[in-house]
């Protein structure tokens, strides 16, 4: 019998050494843990993830050049379009995706740095905004969101005011330097006529309630 006790003993014991030895592992040290948590509080988060997005003035971006702390750093686009880095001083940022950034600013610093690597990343958009002036109960300037029309941009404003013309609505938007205006007559648009003057909105746009 103690022999069959014995046996059995040593049968689980082999049976439960795998499973504690894989408990072992799924352990995580305390302080690798609390190293990793503070890496993804440190670590800049993308305003945007679209590759094509263009930068524009007031801008804020995270330039991380590896292995080079001093000349890594966030900074704003001025609004001349520029940014000012270490080594290289002013380059021009506005109207170029953060990709073809991180290969100008690598281009430039191939003349201090031997291969550079640069990565640019979007942490703030203060670009893309839209502009509403006028008979509204909350005018001023608003986020633009990707593909947003006139009547989403009034909605987000709060409502008209009792004296607002909502027949002469525009948009004025700036094209090579011009002002252009786009009409845009509120009570048509809500039947469903004249949809064509609902269009998208680009950065910089001003609607205009009068």
């Amino acid at each position: 019998m103690r022999t069959n006790h014995r046996i059995w003993a040593l049968l689980m014991a082999a049976l439960l050494l795998p499973c504690g030895g894989l408990l072992a592992q799924e352990k995580t040290n305390p302080k690798e843990a609390k190293a990793a948590a503070a890496d993804k509080q440190t670590a800049p988060k993308a305003a945007t993830e679209d590759p094509a997005y263009e930068i524009g003035a007031e801008d804020q971006l995270n330039i991380s050049v590896w292995n080079e702390p001093n000349v890594s750093r966030t900074v704003p686009v001025r609004p001349d379009g520029k940014i000012s880095l270490p080594l290289i001083n002013d380059v021009q940022a506005a109207g170029l995706t953060p990709m073809q950034l991180a290969m100008s600013v690598t281009e430039k610093l191939k003349k201090f740095i031997a291969d550079p690597q640069v990565t640019v990343i979007v942490t703030a958009i203060n670009s893309r905004r839209y502009y509403i002036v006028g008979e509204m109960t909350r005018a001023g300037a608003f986020p633009l969101m990707p593909n947003m029309t006139v009547l989403q941009a009034l909605s987000s404003a709060g409502g008209f005011t009792q004296f607002a013309n909502l027949k002469a609505i525009y948009v004025l938007r700036i094209v090579e330097g011009k002002s252009v205006k786009f009409p845009f007559n509120y009570k048509e648009v809500i039947k469903g006529n004249h949809t064509e003057q609902n269009i998208f909105l680009k950065p910089g746009d001003t609607i205009v309630v009068p």
